[in-house]
C-alpha cells in the first residue's frame, strides 16, 4: 500500500453550516495522507482516517473507488438481493452482493424496506425491472426518486428527472441498467438546492457515486455514528464531492447500510466501518437490497 497526498482536491466549495470555514476544510483534505491501493487494473481504493477533528470539526473515516469512465478492462453493474420472476424478496450483505455478481469491488446500492425487503425505487438490471414504483401524479417525487444511475455499454451516468412533477420519468429511462436513488447533490459541477429536514441536515453514514471533471467514476463512503467518524450531513457531503472535482453526484442509501466491499480484503472484503452493530470495526455489516458493482472484463 502506498501513502500519498491526494491530488484531486480543489479549493472550490461552498461554507457548509458546521464547519469552521471552508478553507479551513480544503486545507484539512489537501493535507490528508491518503491509503491508495490499485485493486484491478485501473481501479483504484482511496481511504483516509482523519482523527483530530480536522474535517468539519470533526473525526471523519472515509474511502472512496476511483475509475475512468472509459476503463475498457473493467464493466460496471447492479445486483439484487431479488431475482426477476421470483416473488420472494430478500435481503442479504453487501458482501454477499459483491460474490454474486463475481465483483471485485461494491457498494451497497440505492433504499430499501426493511421489514418488506425490496428497492423502494425502480431498479432495473440487464432490461428487466426488479421493482416499479409507482408514484401519486398529483404529489411532486420526494428527493430520492429524482435522480438515477444508469448505465448503457459499459457507460455509466447519473441522470436527473426533469421536474419534481415528472410522473414516470424512471421508467422511461432507455438504459439496461437502472437504479433510481438520491437526492441529488450536485449537477455541472453546481450544488442542488436541498430540502431543510432531518435526513438532509443530520450527521449520519452516508454512499455516493459522482462523475468528476476528469471522467472518472468515484463510489465514496464515509463513516458515521461513532466517536472515531461523525458521518455527514449531505451540505457537507456535497462539499466533500465538490472537492474531489465531482461534476454530477448522488446520494444512495447511508446510515448501518453504507458498507464498501473489496474482494480479496480481510472481514469478507468490507473496508469500510459499518454502523449496524454500533461498534467502530468492520463485523457491522447490514443486510441490503442492491448494490453498484466494478467487475474485472
Amino acid at each position: 500500500m502506498k501513502y500519498l497526498c491526494i491530488l484531486l482536491i480543489s479549493c472550490a466549495g461552498f461554507t457548509s453550516a458546521q464547519s469552521r470555514t471552508s478553507t479551513d476544510d480544503s486545507l484539512a483534505l489537501m493535507k490528508a495522507t491518503w491509503n491508495f491501493l490499485d485493486v484491478a487494473s485501473g481501479v483504484t481504493w482511496k481511504h483516509v482516517h482523519l482523527k483530530d477533528k480536522e474535517l468539519f470539526q470533526s473525526n471523519q473515516n472515509i474511502n472512496v473507488l476511483d475509475t475512468k469512465l472509459k476503463n475498457r478492462r473493467v464493466v460496471f453493474g447492479l445486483v439484487s438481493a431479488d431475482t426477476p420472476g421470483d416473488s420472494t424478496r430478500k435481503l442479504v450483505p453487501t458482501s454477499t452482493l459483491t460474490k454474486k455478481a463475481g465483483a471485485v469491488a461494491a457498494v451497497n446500492g440505492t433504499f430499501f424496506n426493511v421489514k418488506q425487503a425490496g428497492s423502494e425505487d425502480l431498479i432495473k438490471i440487464e432490461g428487466k425491472v426488479l421493482d416499479t414504483t409507482t408514484y401519486a401524479s398529483n404529489k411532486p417525487l420526494i428527493e430520492h426518486k429524482q435522480a438515477a444511475l444508469t448505465i448503457r455499454k459499459r457507460k455509466i451516468s447519473i441522470e436527473r428527472a426533469p421536474n419534481e412533477r415528472a410522473y414516470g420519468w424512471d421508467q422511461k429511462l432507455n438504459a439496461p441498467d437502472v437504479m433510481v436513488t438520491g437526492p441529488l447533490l450536485l449537477w455541472e459541477g453546481q450544488p442542488i438546492p436541498l430540502k431543510k429536514n432531518a435526513f438532509n441536515d443530520n450527521r449520519h453514514p452516508r454512499t455516493a457515486a459522482c462523475i468528476t471533471r476528469e471522467k472518472h467514476l468515484l463510489l465514496v463512503t464515509v463513516d458515521g455514528r461513532n466517536a472515531q467518524a461523525a458521518g455527514m450531513s449531505l451540505p457537507e457531503l456535497t462539499y466533500l464531492l465538490k472537492q474531489f472535482r465531482c461534476e454530477r453526484a448522488v446520494n444512495l442509501d447511508g446510515g448501518g447500510s453504507t458498507t464498501m466491499v473489496i474482494t480479496g480484503q480481510p472481514y469478507e472484503g468490507v473496508v469500510n466501518m459499518p454502523s449496524d452493530n454500533k461498534v467502530f470495526d468492520h463485523l457491522g455489516e447490514r443486510a441490503v437490497s442492491n448494490a453498484i458493482f466494478i467487475r474485472k472484463k
